[in-house]
């Protein structure tokens, strides 16, 4: 199949099965800050940006209002009627021509439901329909053994290690790189 080259955003809302991915607006601040205050031990240890001022409704309005949307990254809430706002995920263009790596966050209260699993499954399905994209990567270090079971679950095939710099407390220093081709 031959691919184009164009940039092509990918959708606002994304049907996830059990929960919507959608993109977050400043009216999600205060639901989005309690989802971070609520795990910030949970999510420290792997993620830098994790700091009891990140669970702030000010933090997150700022963040809101001030991150783009595209061409580099589209940052998407992970929204269940219900609990609401459980988590986030991402699509980022920081791994060269033809790829595009994903990320995903669950709140410490809502591990172990599936969100992870069936974002960063919506968010696989969405990129390898994006023109111009063969490949979408999961990026995780090494230690973190419940991001790689996602990326495990969805069929995603382990490529390599890369040394990466710590920058949390848990981060062993090295990555693993898990792939999934479009072979279309």
């Amino acid at each position: 199949m031959q691919r184009t080259s164009a940039v092509v955003d990918p959708p606002e809302v994304i049907d996830a099965g059990a929960l919507v991915l959608r993109r977050g607006t400043v009216d999600d601040a205060a639901p989005l800050a309690a989802a971070v205050a609520e795990s910030v031990e949970h999510l420290a240890p792997w993620m830098p940006w994790a700091t009891p001022e990140a669970g702030t409704v000010e933090a997150q309005r700022k963040r809101l209002s001030e991150r783009p949307w595209g061409p580099g990254d589209y940052e998407y809430l992970m929204d269940v009627r219900g609990p609401g706002i459980v988590g986030a995920c991402g699509i980022h263009r920081r791994i060269g021509p033809g790829g595009l790596e994903i990320g995903y966050w669950v709140s410490a209260w809502h591990t172990r439901a599936g969100y992870a699993t069936a974002a960063a499954g919506a968010l696989t399905r969405t990129v390898l329909s994006l023109p111009g994209i063969e490949r979408v990567e999961i990026h995780c270090d090494e230690a973190n053994v419940a991001s790689a079971a996602v990326a495990q679950r969805l069929g995603y095939r382990f490529d390599r290690i890369e040394d990466h710099a710590i920058e949390s407390a848990a981060q062993s220093g090295r990555f693993m790189i898990w792939v999934m081709a479009d072979n279309a």
